[in-house]
């Protein structure tokens, strides 16, 4: 196997232009796709020439049966998977950096304007320097979960074209004429059939788990983009329907208006000692002209 270090080191920066799922994601495949890729199924296929054996000794037979069983080795083939999967995602990356480098240019142009322009926030990055998935980051985001989605289900109907079945066996008849005998062909034996069928049952259902969290990584930004657009159309409307200043229920009508200013009222207790003094004052205005 080779060195995955190098891939490894690139999809790690994802980390921190990505959501919750997308990192979920990309912790299923370090685990368990790149090591146990070059930590297991390297050393149960390593010797699958050499340990194949056909019961047959003529010339090219036993490699001729070997290339009809296997046109494509399982672990090439499961490099190649995870290679084009992560090539999406390392678009993204590359798109990412470069939204990002741009803003950055122009935030510090702004900065140095004398115009105070430098007040204005940064559209693709928090105050933390994490990035915001919007705009045009959004879609190239959404592009790329639908191409690693798309290319794991290639993959997968591909395994079952070229290899048949999930389940390896033990032996079969190999009838490849020539170079094997034309009506005998041979028997042939394959090694650890049943590691193998393990693995390759591990290795399609971890290609399902990442396709399904795609989809759920898909539905995720769905909603929170629902949800953000909601929230802007709903603030301009509370804007305006909220009072020009606080509110208090124990002062009276507040929405009176005089000429176009606003009418303070008196309390409802200032109000009824209001009338009670009032009422007094006019008793005893009464016992003075008696």
């Amino acid at each position: 196997m080779g060195d995955w270090s190098y891939l490894s080191a690139l999809l790690d920066k994802v980390q921190s232009h990505s959501t919750v799922v997308g990192k979920i994601w990309m912790s299923v495949l370090f685990l368990f796709r790149i090591f146990v890729l070059g930590a297991a199924v390297d050393n149960v296929w390593g010797d699958e020439v050499s340990e194949f054996y056909c019961d047959t000794q003529e010339p090219g037979c036993v490699h001729a049966c070997y290339n009809w069983m296997f046109p494509i080795s399982y672990i090439h083939y499961w490099v190649l998977q995870i290679t084009f999967v992560s090539t999406p995602t390392l678009v993204y990356l590359g798109h990412a950096v470069h939204i990002i480098h741009k803003e950055k240019k122009m935030m510090e142009r702004l900065r140095d304007s004398p115009d105070g322009s430098a007040l204005k926030k940064p559209k693709y990055t928090d105050d933390r320097g994490k990035v915001k998935i919007k705009g045009i980051l959004f879609c190239t985001y959404m592009t790329q979960l639908i191409f690693k989605i798309l290319l794991e289900v290639a993959f997968s109907v591909g395994q079952f074209y070229i290899f048949g079945s999930v389940f390896m066996v033990s032996y079969f008849h190999c009838t490849m004429s020539p170079p094997c005998a034309v009506f005998t062909g041979a028997q042939c034996y394959i090694s650890r059939p049943t590691e193998k069928t393990i693995f390759i049952i591990f290795m399609l259902v971890v290609s399902g788990i990442s396709v399904l969290l795609n989809i759920i990584e898909i539905i995720y930004l769905l909603c929170n983009r629902r949800k953000h657009n909601r929230k802007q159309l709903l603030a301009p409307q509370q804007s305006l329907s909220s009072p020009p200043y606080p509110s208090n229920p124990a002062w009276g009508d507040t929405s009176t208006h005089y000429r176009g200013f606003p009418l303070s009222p008196l309390p409802a207790q200032g109000l009824t000692d209001l009338c009670n003094d009032e009422k007094h004052f006019d008793s005893i205005s009464k016992e003075k002209d008696t």
